[in-house]
């Protein structure tokens, strides 16, 4: 034992020989790192409580952000099996113990409705969700209308239902198209939106139809509130965006992408509207470049370019249009399929963060995001998702500006403080999760600034603070020692220091029954929306870093083990 406490001595760095010494010495490292802690606050306040085992603060507890996890995207086999249950119900249980909130999952129309058209199995999915159930976690639906492959982090093939591709084979035009007449048969061009031509369903009766039978067939996890918001995809990757830079036609980062609407369908359309705009000769852009132009070797986008040009205005206003009529029209859907029940209902718009501080935003345009430095692109999006009583799902919010390489002239931390200041003006909530995966500690701590971007309030809940954060994903190597340490005090950040809450309502994010969408907005309140606004201010740093955090853990250990050996 002796031999076991002069090894213990040579490894800790706060120890050295001498009784009281090492006692006055101890104590003045504690208190000296508690001052350094940004948050060490809650001692402060004299209104903790305990709820089984868990304990917090009351009034630190309103800076609370759910933290969720994303599954896996093959957690469900391309052949509708769920087949990976112990190794998961052990990593479940592990994330349970370390107190994140719940789970993400894609709930994938190529599995579901793979047999024929109506044709639904829910069988492995129903498997899934007792199994997250019993591990007392939330779920986070996503009503994944889109193709798995082919985008950036995919890592199986899960295509769209083999009936719906078949009728393409006749009639190719039902996929998005590029200018050079390549078809993206990752999603339907929301041209056949309206289009009575799978089986005499449109696209969105489909859609409707898919998720009412999600409803009727996870009832009972939605009456006990184990699925508490259904995130309709809307687009590639789920994302209410067009399909402008697909890697499996070969773009790569930070190409600005192509215009996605030379199907038959939104060519149709486009002509009528200019038509009716009074210039019938007008017609879809041919000099905006291939995938991986960047903007100022195009006419499109160099400066002065056609994008400013009143036929160019017209365009990317008739093409960002489309694309919120899409939205607004599923998310309808959704409301009417989930009216009464107690989930929030949600989608995602997508981090376009490269070309972000060229003055064309070209990368964004392509996709479908009018934004330009006069032009504010993503609050007519959270206008219309205001009318569902939806939350706005945003992207790369791991992302800081220096980590990006200068050619590409990106700017995800002003593009995140951008999206969400438009999105909370328009009084509605909203979430968000990493792009990339993560494991370090400047990708966390920029996670939390932009969860709570003026930090903790220690009375109450702060101004700002989004309704939850998804963490992409759930892997072997977030499993590792070193990763799953840091991510441990990542959750325990997200909670503002507080133990895991099991009861929303103490954080303010009470669940009441989804109320029925508003009467529709007019086109001119939407365009109303795009007029710029300053951002919110955001704090340089989060105060609660994690950095700091393990640090002191690390401290708050090598104590432990002092006491115990010393005074027993």
């Amino acid at each position: 034992m002796r031999l076991h406490h002069r090894h213990l001595l040579r490894e800790l760095p706060l120890i050295y020989r001498g009784g009281r010494a090492l006692a006055k010495r101890v104590k003045h490292r504690v208190a000296r790192s508690k001052a350094r802690e940004p948050q060490a606050v809650a001692s402060e306040v004299s209104t903790t409580v305990s709820e089984g085992d868990s304990k917090y603060d009351e009034k630190l507890l309103r800076n609370y952000v759910p933290l969720y996890v994303m599954l896996p995207l093959g957690v469900i086999t391309a052949d509708n099996v769920f087949e990976s249950g112990e190794k998961l119900e052990k990593q479940l249980k592990d994330l349970r113990a370390v107190g994140i909130d719940g789970v993400m999952v894609d709930v994938w129309w190529g599995i579901i409705e793979a047999k024929g058209p109506k044709q639904y199995d829910w069988s492995a999915y129903r498997s899934l969700f007792k199994l997250v159930s019993e591990c007392d976690l939330k779920i986070q639906a996503i009503m994944s209308f889109h193709q798995c492959g082919g985008n950036i982090g995919d890592v199986v093939d899960i295509p769209i239902p083999q009936w719906v591709r078949d009728i393409g084979e006749t009639d190719p035009d039902i996929f998005y198209t590029n200018r050079s007449g390549n078809r993206n048969k990752e999603y339907l061009s929301l041209g056949v939106d309206h289009q009575h031509l799978f089986g005499g369903r449109s696209a969105i009766e489909m859609y409707s139809d898919y998720m009412k039978s999600f409803r009727e067939n996870m009832a009972d996890f939605l009456e006990a509130g184990q699925i508490i918001d259904i995130e309709v995809g809307c687009g590639a990757a789920g994302e209410l965006r067009y399909p402008s830079y697909p890697e499996t036609q070969g773009w790569v980062f930070p190409g600005i992408g192509e215009f996605q609407c030379y199907d038959k369908y939104l060519k149709g359309e486009f002509k009528e509207a200019a038509k009716n705009a009074g210039h019938p000769e007008w017609e879809l852009p041919d000099d905006a470049g291939i995938y991986n132009d960047k903007p100022d070797s195009t006419e499109f986008f160099k400066q002065n370019g056609t994008y400013l040009s009143e036929k160019g205005k017209f365009f990317l206003t008739w093409y960002s249009n489309k694309l919120l009529m899409h939205g607004d029209d599923i998310l309808d859907e959704a409301n009417k399929a989930f009216v009464g029940c107690k989930v929030k209902v949600a989608t995602k718009v997508s981090g376009l963060h490269w070309w972000y501080k060229h003055h064309s935003h070209a990368a964004e345009l392509t996709a479908g995001y009018y934004n330009l430095e006069d032009r504010d692109g993503y609050r007519p999006a959270a206008r219309i998702l205001s009318r569902h009583h939806a939350v706005m799902n945003f992207t790369c919010l791991e992302m800081r500006d220096l980590e990006q390489p200068a050619e590409a002239k990106s700017g995800p931390q002003e593009l995140v403080q951008q999206v969400l200041s438009g999105a909370w003006r328009e009084k509605i909530e909203v979430a968000g999760e990493n792009a990339l995966s993560r494991y370090d500690a400047d990708g966390y701590n920029q996670i939390l600034l932009n969860a709570r971007p003026n930090g903790v309030k220690k009375w109450g809940p702060p101004e700002l603070r989004m309704f939850g954060v998804t963490y992409l994903r759930l892997s072997d190597e977030l499993f590792e020692e070193k990763n799953f340490n840091l991510f441990r005090t990542f959750v325990r950040k997200m909670h503002a220091d507080q133990d895991y809450c099991p009861d929303p309502s103490k954080y303010g994010h009470e669940l009441g029954p989804l109320e029925r969408s508003r009467p529709r907005i007019s086109i001119d309140d939407i365009l109303d929306a795009t007029k710029p606004t300053k951002p919110f201010p955001w704090n340089k740093q989060t105060d609660m870093p994690v950095d700091g955090a393990a640090q002191f853990d690390l401290l708050g250990s090598l104590i432990n083990g002092i006491k115990s050996i010393f005074f027993k």
